[in-house]
Parts: C-alpha cells; structure tokens; sequence
C-alpha cells in the first residue's frame, strides 16, 4: 500500500468552475499531471469542450484551462490506496483538500463537477459538512468518470454529459 498526496489545483483566482476528481493514480502521480494516463479521456474531453489541443504540452493545456476559467483540483489531499482504483481507498486514511481556504480564494466558483462517483462521495462525506451556507449551496455535479476503469459509458457518452459544464 501507498500513502499518495494530490497536487495542487490548477487554477486561476477568476475560476468560475471547478472540476474535482478524488486524487491521483499512478500514471498522474509518476508524470506529476492531472489525467497522465494515456486511456484517461479527461485531455479529449477539455479538447472538445474548451478547444484546447489535447497534444500540446501539459503547462500549455493548463495555462488554457485557466484562460477559460476552469479550475481543476482533487477532493483528497492525501490518502492510502493499493492501486490506481478508487475502490482501493482506505477511507480511515482520507484527508481532504481545504475547500473553505479554496472557495474563499476563489469566489467566483459557481459550479463544482465531479469526475466520478467517488469524488462526490467523499467531497459529500469529508468537505460538504465543514463548508459555509453559501459554499455548501453552489451547484454540484457528477458526471462520469473519465477513467477507462468507467467502460459502462463509451467516450462519446462520457462527451455529452460533459458537455453540461460549457452551459
């Protein structure tokens, strides 16, 4: 077992949306990137949303995430896990990002999506409770995971329940 840290956000201080995903898996935590495994289809997703070429450099997409005030961020800020799967969380080892230091540097946030059921479970059971009324009444979303582990839903599927974060 790994005891595993997220990164910091990607985010500029005019985000207006926040996508969360739970924390890192090996690709990412290796290449030290969000989305780093090659079959995640976070980049091809972005790509088609926001236009920001899945094959330039990973600054390159960041700086552009931010240009269209998108931020990124993981809800754990650390935990314990066997694999890449979320499955193989140790809940009893969850620690989660600060989200009230986050939502105050950020108060243009209107909207928060998950990528995947576990990062809304565990932002429902480890953040929601410690948030401010304003914060905890933002509207928030799950979408499908982008992970390949998440086949039930082809990527064409995945695309279009995206597509909600464009409005």
């Amino acid at each position: 077992m790994s005891h595993i840290h997220s990164f910091p956000p990607i985010a500029a201080a005019n985000a207006k949306i926040l996508i969360l995903g739970s924390i890192p898996g090996k690709a990412s935590l290796l290449a030290n990137q969000y989305y780093a495994y090659p079959r995640n289809a976070f980049w091809k997703i972005i790509e088609q949303l926001y236009d920001i070429n899945a094959d330039l450099s990973y600054d390159q997409r960041c700086t552009q995430l931010k240009q269209n005030q998108v931020a990124v961020w993981d809800v754990l800020k650390s935990c314990t896990r066997t694999s890449s799967l979320d499955s193989d969380i140790v809940e009893s080892t969850i620690v989660p990002n600060d989200f009230t230091q986050f939502l105050t540097d950020h108060p243009q946030i209107e909207a928060i999506y998950f990528n995947g059921s576990k990062a809304k479970q565990s932002f429902n059971k480890h953040v929601l409770p410690n948030l401010s009324e304003a914060a905890a009444n933002l509207a928030m979303v799950r979408l499908p995971s982008t992970s390949p582990a998440h086949a039930a839903v082809r990527f064409e599927g995945k695309l279009e329940a995206w597509r909600v974060i464009v409005g």
